[in-house]
């Protein structure tokens, strides 16, 4: 009897599939996509209703003939490749490809790697989607279109390999403008009064939220004296105390947003990792019985979950927690209305396997990952919890105090998914109070505020934002957050994302260039009409009419400008020329910034931009001072003679490699992808290396010489030795 031959994305998946489909199946896997777009072209045939031309991808040829002579002495093919826009696109490439082989093709979507769920595909295979490949196709014209005539540009009016995408620069927008508005925030400074009292030996601490009934705003420190004084004189006593019961509902099960968003926050794992992880967790594990995949697909905007997954997770709830964490009838979570529908929420394949019992068969990154999906998913099915919330208000006079606090009554699904409760504290108060009760006053604590500019993004709040203005889909928010960083247009600084002075120049040239392609309205009406490509609802050719025209103008008139644009990048310095004594200027370059003569190209005088920061070191060979720059390997020191002197030293740290007998200073340096690291001088005779910043500050306890500096999720920067692990929680200037 022939085989059926079976054609996945991955090798990864091949084997496992091929071991639950039994010896009638041969599996064998395309390595991703088989066609693209060529590099060197646009390949976009605009004239013939933006028609792209495909090219199979080098390497890919032996791959396809494989493919093709397998097809030919099989008698179906079925076309399993992973079930999203991008599957549905590489499935259409290989059928075209293979038709004339073998005619028999079918599509199979596989949306978790387990025995049941790939038998039950084969047996209700369905035809390839051609409406999602053609929301596919838009897509891929569109960003090649922007990406392909706007990349140029920046080219042309900053340096050659700069690149704009048609979400990316959306999402170096958002990042741009909330650092503009950090630059220009002014903070206002601000008084809050904490009153310590004490009822029946109860002590709590109670906040003044009002005076004469107004709420409180308290301006600066002689208001705020002049309102202590007065509470001192004061008497307190219960004027409201209200209890209640609140109830906190669990959350949805992942969609590819919330897990990114919470892998992040969670996991202080990137949002590119996440995906990488989460597509292993999907693909397959080794696991005794063999390759199993351990969670359903992780592309997906949806948090419908199948009732007999539910079914399973209510019967492991009641099992393992009781039956009062099962609420009476399944909890079912309603999408938003930009979801696509298409598959399940990211949920455990199976119950049987829980995260302790797959601890020896997962990295410590997988364990995490999957230990969250389990528990969200597990949670998501049990009891709300209950909490007994306390609002306790306390009158002086004209001032009102107020305490809320609230203590959890039935953890439900918060045994296994903790929320973080703001502000709230524990409240423990005496029973049986009533309004007009005396309480002492034992101590008023005024502190001083200031207002908070917006915080910047980090990856976790940068998906949520871009999920909620529905700008590109959560599958691409890796992708775009690793291109900006790749660019060199964002950077980050402690887990934060900050524009660099080239993407904030980016930003500004496409921002004014092309005010109506690259801004959040319009990019999330792109996602709209490009869903409705793949419900039917629209056509491509049309979509992609609609959107060229106006894009097209908007490249012709940015072209026209490139030298006027290239000249107003250009800043002007007060120096002149040492060469030809023309007017120096500051210009952009392949690597950033440097300082360019007028005159050229008649005189070609260059130099990098000093750096504004000195130090204390002079020339070893010229005595000159010593001044901090930045060069491809990190900061270093130049002499400040250049260039009549080129001398240069590493940039030290000031702390003696501790290696016994080593007289080397440990140096900035910077690793092979660029991360800062501190060693010694005189590597590679010494190899000594460390992640922390040592700082000649000797340690308090053992008198160690240096001490590092460290960063904790939850002591944030301190100090700490290295010797004796004594730690100094203080700030850092």
């Amino acid at each position: 009897m022939p085989k059926s031959l079976v054609i996945v994305e991955s090798n990864a998946k091949s084997k496992t599939i091929n071991r639950f489909l039994g010896k009638s199946f041969v599996v064998r896997a395309s390595i991703g996509h088989i066609k693209n777009l060529p590099k060197n072209r646009l390949a976009v045939d605009i004239e013939n209703g933006f028609e792209p031309e495909y090219v199979t991808i080098r390497g890919r040829g032996k791959i396809l003939q494989e493919l093709k002579r397998l097809a030919a002495s099989s008698d179906t093919v079925y076309l399993a490749t992973d079930p999203d826009r991008e599957g549905e696109a590489i499935a259409y490439h290989l059928a075209r490809e293979i038709s004339a082989s073998n005619g028999n093709i079918k599509r199979v979507l596989f949306h978790e790697i387990t025995e049941k769920a790939v038998q039950e595909a084969i047996q209700h295979s369905k035809l390839i989607d051609e409406d999602k490949v053609e929301a596919q196709v838009a897509r891929r014209v569109m960003d090649r279109l922007v990406g392909y005539q706007v990349s140029p540009f920046l080219w042309k009016t900053i340096y050659r390999g700069l690149s704009a995408g048609r979400v990316q620069s959306v999402a170096l927008r958002l990042i741009c403008e909330r650092e503009a508005e950090i630059k220009v925030f002014v903070a206002e400074e601000y008084w809050s009064i904490d009153a310590d009292l004490e009822l029946k030996t109860f002590p709590f601490r109670s906040r003044l939220v009002k005076i004469q009934g107004e709420n409180v705003h308290i301006c600066n420190q002689s208001e705020a004296e002049k309102h202590v004084r007065v509470l001192k004189t004061l008497d307190y006593v219960i004027s409201d105390l209200k209890v209640k019961t609140v109830s906190r509902k669990p959350f949805p099960p992942y969609t590819t947003s919330t897990l990114q968003q919470d892998g992040a926050r969670r996991l202080s794992m990137s949002t590119k990792q996440i995906m990488a992880v989460a597509q292993q967790l999907y693909e397959g594990i080794d696991l005794p019985e063999g390759r199993v995949g351990l969670i359903t697909y992780m592309r997906t905007d949806s948090t419908r979950l199948a009732p007999s997954a539910v079914q399973d997770c209510r019967q492991y709830i009641a099992e393992n927690y009781g039956l009062e964490y099962v609420p009476k009838h399944p909890v079912i979570y309603k999408n938003s209305k930009s979801a696509q529908d298409a598959h399940e929420a990211i949920r455990p394949t199976s119950l049987s396997r829980p995260p302790k019992s797959m601890a020896s068969h997962l990295s410590p990154t997988q364990l995490k990952l999957y230990t969250l999906i389990w528990n969200r998913f597990v949670a998501c099915q049990m009891a709300p919890a209950r909490l007994e919330q306390t609002i306790l208000e306390v009158t002086a006079g004209a001032y009102l105090f107020r305490t809320t606090g609230s203590i959890v009554k039935f953890k439900g699904f918060m045994q296994l998914y903790e929320v973080e409760n703001g502000d709230e504290e524990k409240l423990q108060l005496p029973p049986h109070i009533d309004k007009g009760t005396p309480v002492e006053l034992l101590g008023i604590d005024p502190e001083q505020h200031f207002t908070k500019p917006p915080a910047r993004y980090n990856e976790s709040s940068l998906v949520k934002e871009l999920d909620t203005l529905n700008i590109g889909r959560p599958s691409t928010y890796a992708l775009i957050i690793s291109t900006l960083l790749d660019r060199k247009y964002v950077e980050k600084e402690s887990r934060n994302l900050v524009p660099t002075e080239l993407g904030i120049t980016v930003n500004g040239i496409v921002i004014r260039q092309f005010p109506d392609i690259f801004n959040v309205a319009f990019t999330a009406q792109m996602e709209e009409q490009l869903d409705q490509i793949e419900s039917g609802e629209r056509d491509r050719q049309h979509v992609l009419e609609t959107f060229y025209k106006p894009f097209n103008e908007s490249v012709h008139r940015a072209m026209q400008q490139k030298e006027e644009i290239r000249e107003s990048l250009q800043k002007e310095t007060e120096e002149t020329c040492p060469d030809c004594g023309k007017a120096l200027v500051i210009k952009w370059g392949r690597n950033g910034q440097f300082i360019a003569c007028t005159g050229y190209p008649d005189c070609k005088y260059t130099r990098p931009i000093e750096a504004e920061e000195t130090t204390d070191e002079v020339c070893d060979k010229c005595g000159s001072a010593m001044i901090v720059k930045a060069g491809r390997f990190g900061r270093f020191l130049a002499c400040s003679a250049y260039p009549q002197c080129k001398s240069t030293k590493p940039f030290s740290t000031g702390v003696s490699c501790p290696n016994e007998g080593c007289d080397g200073k440990i140096i900035e340096r910077r690793s092979g992808r660029g991360k800062l690291f501190y060693g010694c001088s005189r590597y590679p005779d010494c190899k000594y290396a460390s992640w922390n910043k040592p700082v000649p500050k000797a340690c308090p306890h053992c008198q160690n010489p240096y001490m590092e500096v460290r960063t904790n999720k939850k002591k944030g920067v301190y100090m700490a030795c290295p010797k004796c692990k004594h730690e100094i929680i203080e700030e850092l200037h």
